[in-house]
């Protein structure tokens, strides 16, 4: 299902080719995020010519609305959204982690209050998996309680244990039903469906360390690190990584959940993670900003009114003709076109980027490539106004 293809002498960085139902995805891999079973203003043949290779929807999004009952009807999350690549999907416990103050955990799971109308509503792990299988996504990520931060060793050491009781009740689901997930959906690749459990225990080395080898004795065929992106510092997220990936098979992916800035991916690469998923491309693209080699450009700003170049000379094919002149005008007038092809660009930048550590790993030189990288970028966003 999964082959090393390369490593980095001069570091943990991984080349690898993970083999789906939908698609072979090539690793390391950058996801676009597809919350409402799209990613936010670009069309599904606008991401094939990106080379996405594989994107990520909601299933607590897509439970509330539009609901189970029309995905299966539909033939599934595939169908429906008329994607014919892989889909990964979370499982819904980070959306039940932000409903914190319409929520309520207990050992059979979490009772809450959705965020449309109000309704009472429960997710468990056995409901989650369900969900995921109607939704028929390539990769469905197990239950997990995310822990907040800051937290005790106590609390995060409850929470871990909590996500692996969880856990056990995932994988005992899938042994159930996998062979029977066209009562779910109706695409036989579905009973295909791959499951990953999900690595917590907060900032603490020996929670994450115990909750991996625990996770890698259930046997699964990837493995996540959750918890991260929810206020720690960088340092502790590069941290984690660095607790949690050796003991994770060198013969399964290993996905970062909801991550982050460009080095940020660079350095979890380097520390052995294959898979990233995060929403800021599309989220500050609809605020005006875009990513470059040298770090974020707020188009919104003064200085690019007269500014007739190009975002950046490596950008989508789309926003070629377009200057950062048009693309501030756009964007302060609150023309869809700006958000649009800032999203193209964005999508661009970070497919690129994962584009080019799978070169150099291939050829050698990621050491040279992590370098340039965090030479040239810029971690805090250009914010003058002059």
């Amino acid at each position: 299902m999964f082959d090393l293809l390369a490593t980095d002498p001069a570091s943990s960085a991984r080349r690898g080719r993970l083999q789906t139902a939908h698609g072979v995805i090539e690793t390391p891999v950058f996801m676009p995020v597809g919350t409402q079973g799209t990613v936010k203003a670009v069309h599904p043949d606008e991401l094939r010519a990106l080379n996405s290779q594989i994107i990520l929807g909601n299933t607590y999004h897509l439970w509330v609305r539009p609901g189970t009952d029309i995905i299966r009807e539909a033939g599934g999350l595939h169908q429906f959204m008329n994607w014919d690549r892989p889909i990964l999907t979370d499982s819904g416990g980070f959306q039940v982690f932000s409903l914190a103050k319409l929520r309520k955990i207990k050992e059979e799971g979490c009772y809450f209050q959705n965020h449309v109308d109000g309704t009472p509503m429960f997710l468990g792990p056995e409901t989650a998996m369900e969900i995921q299988a109607t939704l028929g996504s390539d990769i469905a990520m197990l239950f997990d309680e995310c822990t907040p931060y800051p937290c005790t060793h106590d609390e995060a050491k409850k929470s871990m244990e909590l996500t692996l009781r969880w856990a056990k009740r995932c994988h005992d689901w899938v042994n159930e039903h996998q062979p029977d997930a066209g009562a779910f959906a109706r695409d036989e690749r579905h009973a295909k469906q791959l499951h990953f459990p999900i690595v917590q225990g907060s900032t603490f080395q020996d929670l994450r360390q115990h909750c991996a080898r625990e996770l890698v004795a259930m046997d699964f065929p990837g493995y996540a690190v959750g918890g991260l992106s929810v206020g720690e510092p960088e340092e502790d997220m590069m941290r984690i990584a660095e607790w949690t990936c050796p003991l994770l098979p060198e013969n399964k992916p290993r996905y970062a959940m909801g991550l982050g800035t460009p080095p940020q991916l660079v350095e979890l690469i380097a520390r052995g993670i294959d898979m990233f998923d995060c929403v800021l491309p599309t989220r500050l693209a609809r605020n005006g900003t875009a990513f470059t080699h040298e770090g974020m450009m707020n188009l919104r700003n003064a200085k690019f009114a007269k500014d007739f170049r190009p975002i950046a000379e490596d950008t989508h094919p789309l926003c070629q003709g377009f200057s950062r002149a048009y693309l501030r005008h756009l964007v302060n007038t609150q023309e869809v076109l700006g958000l649009r092809l800032i999203s193209l660009h964005n999508l661009h930048f970070y497919a690129s980027l994962t584009s080019r550590a799978r070169l150099a790993i291939e050829q050698g030189c990621f050491s040279e490539f992590r370098a340039e990288v965090h030479a040239r970028y810029q971690t805090r966003p250009d914010t003058t106004d002059s």
